[in-house]
């Protein structure tokens, strides 16, 4: 059954209970520039795809709140990428949610949602936030990204053998990725033993959580996973050779 939602008050009410369910507490302000970055969202989706998620209420629970889970698990003094960061997602939600108090780049390689990136900075007033236009396995080789960030997040852009090739060389020694993805990971997390190794990294903790839509649970898991040792100078790999064969 779909929800739209027909006034901003009835969306910030509805978002501010769902996130309340889910023990994360959010100001007026805070509500007021979520549901600004809903509409942009969607004024811009009918332009170029963004998202598939256009129920106002499914963007809330699907989108927000799901991104917002991360929140428990960041610092406001880390320094912070979202690569493959698509329509923002988790990083512009995680910059509202710091109000502009974390260090968050964005990176994505589609000059389209660059753009629309810019367009949702400059209307809800972003600040401490850079947008960087580049492919993930070109951009972790230049020495302004690589090894530079404390956490990694990322959502939905590949599967984990893959990803982790991608992401682990942005990250400092120490320093972690933050997965999310849906909680039937087992056979990815197996697949990816040879990465992890190569990689100097392990999975140091899952974190599973769900929500609820329409009676529908949505059952998701947050990987952690931690990075002991300097990357080897060899990875990334082009995107073509990580395509044929990932690690």
């Amino acid at each position: 059954m779909k929800r739209n939602i027909k006034s901003e008050q009835k969306f910030t009410q509805i978002l501010e209970n769902e996130t309340k369910k889910a023990n994360i507490y959010l100001s007026e302000n805070q509500l007021k520039k979520l549901a600004l970055y809903k509409d942009i969202l969607l004024e811009w989706n009918e332009k170029i795809n963004l998202t598939s998620i256009v129920d106002e209420y499914e963007i809330i629970m699907k989108h927000f709140i799901d991104c917002l889970e991360l929140v428990k698990y960041i610092d406001e003094d880390k320094k912070v990428i979202d690569v493959g960061t698509g329509a923002g997602f988790p990083g512009i939600v995680l910059s509202i949610y710091f109000d502009s108090r974390l260090n968050i780049t964005l990176l994505d390689a589609l000059d389209k949602r660059i753009n629309f990136l810019k367009d949702v900075i400059n209307r809800l007033e972003l600040k401490n936030i850079t947008l960087v236009h580049g492919r993930a396995e070109e951009c972790a080789n230049q020495k302004e990204y690589r090894e530079k960030y404390d956490i990694v997040v990322s959502r939905a852009v590949a599967n984990l053998p893959v990803l982790l090739e991608y992401e682990i060389p942005y990250v400092k020694v120490n320093g972690c990725c933050l997965v999310m993805k849906s909680s039937n990971v087992d056979e990815e997390i197996k697949n990816s033993k040879n990465a992890l190794n190569v990689l100097n990294s392990k999975i140091e903790n899952s974190i599973n959580y769900s929500y609820f839509v329409n009676e529908e649970e949505y059952k998701r898991v947050i990987l952690v996973v931690k990075k002991y040792k300097q990357t080897d100078s060899k990875y990334p790999r082009n995107n073509g050779k990580i395509k044929k064969k990932s690690l």
